[in-house]
This record gives C-alpha cells, sequence and structure tokens, in this order.
C-alpha cells in the first residue's frame, strides 16, 4: 500500500495561493521519499540523467517536471545520505571531504558538523519523487519553496500565527535543500530555514536573494489559513 496521508489536502489550490499571495518565481515543490518499490505513485517515471537532489526540486519548480530518482541518479553522495538512500561515504564522516573543499580549519572541525547534518537512516529510502506542488499526483511528505527573505518573512509569520512563539531553524551552511530543509522536516515534523549552500547554488539554480525553506506536508493547511490573513494584516509590507 502506498503511503498515502489520511487527510486529503487540495495541493492545487494551496499551490496556488502561495503563488498568488507571494509572487513566488517557480513552485512549491512536493518530495516524497518512497522506501520501497511500490511506494512510487502510478504515471511517475523515472529521470533518465543523474544529478543532485538540489537539481531535481528545481527541475519541478521551474520546469513543472514529476519524476523519481533512485539511488543511482543521485549525483551528490551528502545529499544521498541525509535522504537516506545510501550509506555514509568514509571521506565525509571522517571530515576530509569537506576539509579538502577549505570549508573548516581541522578534519574535526569538519566531522563535528557531520555528526549533526540531519539524515535519514541509511539506507531506508528507494527512491526520492518530485513533482511541482499544483499537479502533485502523491501526498508530499515535505514541501520545498526557494523565495526570497520577504517570502520567508511572510512564511514564518504565517508559521507563527495560530500560537505564536519563536523561530528557531537549524543550518550549517552545507546540504541545505537535502539536510536542512528536506530530511530535517520530514524526521522532526517542524518547518525549518536555510540559507543555502555553495552547492546548491551553484548547481541547481537557486539566486543570490533566495533562502530556502522546508514544511512538513501536514502542516500544509494550517500555513494556508494562516498566510493571507498575515500578509491582509494592516501592518504587513507587502
Amino acid at each position: 500500500m502506498e503511503d498515502q496521508m489520511r487527510t486529503k489536502i487540495p495541493y492545487a489550490e494551496i499551490a496556488e495561493m502561495l503563488k498568488r499571495s507571494l509572487n513566488l518565481r517557480g513552485s512549491p515543490v512536493a518530495v516524497k521519499l518512497a522506501r520501497k518499490p511500490e511506494d512510487i505513485p502510478d504515471g511517475v517515471g523515472p529521470i533518465e540523467e543523474t544529478v543532485r537532489h538540489c537539481q531535481m526540486v528545481s527541475r519541478a519548480r521551474l520546469k513543472g517536471e514529476i519524476f523519481y530518482a533512485t539511488t543511482e541518479r543521485h549525483a551528490c553522495m551528502g545529499g544521498a545520505w541525509a535522504l537516506g538512500l545510501r550509506e555514509i561515504t568514509e571521506s565525509l564522516s571522517t571530515g576530509e571531504f569537506y576539509y579538502k573543499l577549505g570549508k573548516f580549519e581541522t578534519w574535526a572541525a569538519c566531522m563535528r558538523t557531520i555528526q549533526q547534518v540531519p539524515h535519514l537512516p541509511e539506507p531506508t529510502t528507494y527512491a526520492t519523487v518530485y513533482a511541482p506542488l499544483e499537479k502533485t499526483p502523491f501526498d508530499p511528505h515535505v514541501v520545498v519553496i526557494i523565495a526570497e527573505p520577504r517570502v520567508m518573512l511572510k512564511l514564518a509569520q504565517a508559521g507563527l500565527y495560530l500560537l505564536g512563539g519563536r523561530i528557531e531553524s537549524s543550518m550549517a551552511g552545507i546540504q541545505s535543500v537535502c539536510a536542512d530543509t528536506t530530511a530535517l522536516p520530514y524526521l522532526s515534523g517542524k518547518v525549518n530555514y536555510s540559507l543555502g549552500c555553495d552547492g546548491s547554488r551553484r548547481f541547481s539554480g537557486i539566486e543570490d536573494n533566495e533562502a530556502v525553506m522546508g514544511i512538513p506536508a501536514e502542516l500544509l493547511p494550517e500555513f494556508a489559513r494562516a498566510l493571507p490573513i498575515v500578509t491582509g494584516a494592516p501592518g504587513s509590507v507587502k
């Protein structure tokens, strides 16, 4: 039986509201972490190229593509590990990989960072599945939004509308789309914001003035209810 949500959510309606209210460049992206072959939705085909998770998100976001990707189609080993598709490589776990990229003073500093990167148990994911939210033929686990800080402000306000509180996000300047805004919302059930990373900005078309956030799909109805209220509030900057 395909992994489905019990509550029916009007994804197309919510997507159009998000795009209209926030003037998004492209679509919110539905991401599903399929645990076995039968969890691949009917009619969704495999991606033909081998690319990175962040690039796959961008293809759904900007080109409207719908597809799934098994382990061998993931070009980024760190991303595939974070998403539960494969075991971590020795160079990543020891700190060697990011040290060689000049990201940290020592292997130890890199190792400490990697140990805290959100990641699914390895390997528990058969494939990642992608679609623009307005056309998704499946129930996603996470919805990824890439947009300007102004948009992130409105999304943060929508997230606080019901209960209030503070925004707490976790990021490290690496693995922003795979770990920060896909794996972490999936694992925690909480929204997470990220500034992006060099890899996602270099390879997937995230602009200098854009950031990334991930929403557990279960929270979409609350965001959809709150967003028009906070964007239309008297004190809201348009």
